[in-house]
């Protein structure tokens, strides 16, 4: 099979980007139109097509069809990072256990850069977290979706873009592997506290003190669910339950 035009459209694909960013281009905005970018780019249409194609699947792009349409810029989030590692990690044959193990590893670490870093606007977003849960303690839905603003505050709050979109990504994966639906209002008490004083130690600033506080409550948590489904963390991982349809372009 001969691979060079997937790779011309890939390097076109590159090119595109590449110009996207030198123009500060932001979503929303248009590319031209295809006869334009084909001249530009010194493309053919089928080459061009593939690179757009290409750019729409991973969340670059999106293209709008008929009269006035075309490619329009997209800001890639953690849900296309969330489908990659998940198909990688099913043909890994991994179970939840590695997400786990991989949060309890690296959440402490991005408390700690957190109380160093944190802004107003993320201390004043990690609190609203609180009394969010603290209101929903009879709502699991909700008490659930604030949980996960919690950690993703505290990850974005570390002002490390990586560790943002891996905490993203891993703790709606994580999640998704253990009984939260079900949990008793005592085990919700119990994790509002755990974030509290993660909470308080990143107000401090005092980065020993907020690892030491998220490596104990993610231990808590894992250990609860050892206990309360013993075989939730050894479900094995698979792509389609971390694809959404309504998340494809």
């Amino acid at each position: 099979m001969n691979d060079k035009p997937r790779k011309t459209a890939l390097l076109l694909a590159q090119r595109i980007v590449r110009d996207i960013d030198q123009q500060g281009l932001g979503p929303g905005e248009k590319l031209p139109a295809e006869r334009l970018m084909m001249d530009s780019y010194d493309a053919g249409r089928g080459t061009l097509r593939e690179s757009l194609r290409f750019l729409e699947l991973q969340g670059v792009l999106s293209l709008k069809p008929g009269p006035g349409g075309g490619p329009v810029v997209r800001k890639p989030d953690a849900g296309h990072l969330a489908t990659t590692l998940a198909l990688m990690l099913q043909f890994e044959h991994a179970e939840y256990r590695v997400i786990a193990e991989a949060r309890a590893a690296f959440e402490p670490v991005v408390a700690q850069l957190a109380a160093e870093r944190i802004t107003a606007p993320g201390q004043a977003e990690l609190g609203r977290t609180l009394a969010e849960m603290a209101a929903a303690l009879n709502d699991a839905e909700a008490f659930l979706d604030a949980d996960r603003r919690f950690h993703r505050t505290v990850a974005w709050a570390s002002q490390n873009s990586l560790f943002g979109f891996l905490v993203d990504v891993l703790a709606g994966g994580m999640e998704s592997s253990l009984p939260d639906a079900d949990q008793p209002v005592r085990q919700r008490q119990l994790i509002l506290r755990a974030h509290q004083r993660i909470h308080d130690a990143i107000a401090a600033g005092s980065p020993a003190e907020a690892g030491a506080a998220m490596r104990t409550h993610i231990e808590d948590v894992l250990a609860y669910a050892a206990r309360r489904s013993p075989d939730a963390l050894a479900r094995p991982i698979t792509w389609e339950s971390h694809v959404s349809l309504e998340d494809l372009p």
